[in-house]
């Protein structure tokens, strides 16, 4: 089981914090955008005398809430076709368990969300990744390539759009090519669209939901983590046109009983939060994309491009080995009695040897901290043992 490259450096960041040194966690999704107040006031309000269970797929109220939200974007569902999830994690281990035998194979865009990783080897498939390149902003690879990969083992193609770590957001074109894809070689087309709120530039946000003739291979998995900066209600949901696939997730959602009660009281009450909550939300994110990145590319020897949504960037970094760098940052660097946390690049890689030179920072700090983090990191750059020039 691979250990997180998000969260495996925290116990050198609680060293460096027990040191008294300030610490700028770039490293993790983790927004500091306030929860929308009616499903804070959902919680505070909650009148019942038991703490019961819930229906393994999910309380009818709940999904009957979700379908409003769903289909304001086109996607033309229905309760039934919803799994409610502990987490966007859980949906995606429900989709690799339900769509994908043992020893079978899903091919993956990578840098790819690390965990994915760690939810194939917990269903025990094998994860064949297709690399893209930091050159071009970590669009689609070539569909040819993808057909390099193709076995009669190969079951499901993943994309996380808006994507993590890239922040790319994947055009109109790029998903007709994946469903034409997808139906050539009858695969299941897993959608993790966690940061499809966070669009910038105007740029429009494209579901595989959206495309004819996807019904029975399409598999959305979603949480309300990143959308209404609920992070740690770990609810998600599995949405699928797919009887079988609805019938096998339950099963597994079953064994595990249920999601929670309160958390769904208030994600159902979340579902109302209104337009303009978004709309600033999305200039903020807008505003720290556009201060990181110009930050990170003045800086000498570093290259990031402009992601198009979610709030990261993988930035490539003149050093030697991004696991020993962003440890070093947290062991041996101060500045102003001050470093910053990220996250090495390597475990979003499933190749060996990918990504040892690039970086994945978050923005999820208000600008002035993250002005601070990059002069921290401007410094440390400089006097880095292992630079690479």
């Amino acid at each position: 089981m691979p250990a997180s490259p998000i969260r495996k450096l925290t116990p050198f960041a609680d060293q460096a914090k027990s040191q008294g040194k300030k610490v700028y966690h770039l490293n993790i999704g983790q927004p500091d955008i306030e929860t929308p107040e009616g499903m804070l006031n959902a919680i505070k309000n909650i009148d019942f005398t038991v703490w019961a269970y819930t229906p393994s797929e999910g309380t009818l109220a709940y999904r009957t809430k979700l379908t409003e939200y769903y289909n304001k974007l086109n996607y033309n569902i229905d309760p039934s076709q919803i799994l409610v999830t502990v987490g966007g994690s859980e949906a995606i281990t429900i989709a690799m368990q339900a769509c994908v035998n043992e020893g079978d194979e899903i091919i993956i865009p990578e840098p790819f969300y690390a965990n994915y990783n760690g939810f194939a080897c917990m269903s025990n498939v094998l994860v064949k990744p297709i690399l893209s390149h930091i050159e071009n902003g970590f669009s689609l690879p070539k569909i040819s390539e993808f057909e390099k990969l193709i076995t009669s083992k190969t079951k499901a193609i993943i994309i996380c759009n808006p994507n993590n770590p890239t922040g790319y957001l994947y055009s109109k074109q790029e998903l007709e090519a994946l469903r034409d894809l997808c139906l050539k070689y009858n695969l299941f087309l897993f959608s993790d669209e966690a940061y499809r709120e966070f669009c910038y530039d105007g740029k429009e946000f494209i579901s595989p939901m959206h495309l004819e003739g996807l019904d029975q291979h399409v598999v959305i998995l979603d949480t309300v983590s990143k959308r209404y900066s609920a992070c740690g209600a770990r609810l998600g949901c599995l949405i699928t046109k797919n009887k079988e696939v609805i019938t096998a997730g339950l099963k597994f959602a079953q064994a595990r009983l249920s999601a929670g009660m309160v958390e769904q009281i208030a994600a159902t009450a979340a579902v109302d939060t209104p337009d303009s909550y978004f709309e600033k939300v999305n200039k903020e994110y807008t505003m720290r994309r556009d201060t990181l990145v110009n930050r990170l590319n003045s800086i000498d020897g570093v290259f990031c491009p402009k992601p198009g949504g979610a709030f990261y960037v993988v930035a490539k970094f003149p050093i030697d080995n991004a696991d020993k760098f962003c440890q070093w940052m947290l062991e041996d660097f101060v500045h102003d009695n001050q470093t910053v946390m990220m996250a090495p690049a390597t475990g979003f890689y499933s190749t060996a040897g990918a990504g040892m030179n690039q970086v994945r920072l978050a923005y999820v700090l208000n600008k002035q901290d993250l002005e601070a983090a990059m002069t921290c990191l401007e410094k440390a750059l400089a006097v880095y043992p292992g630079r690479v020039n």
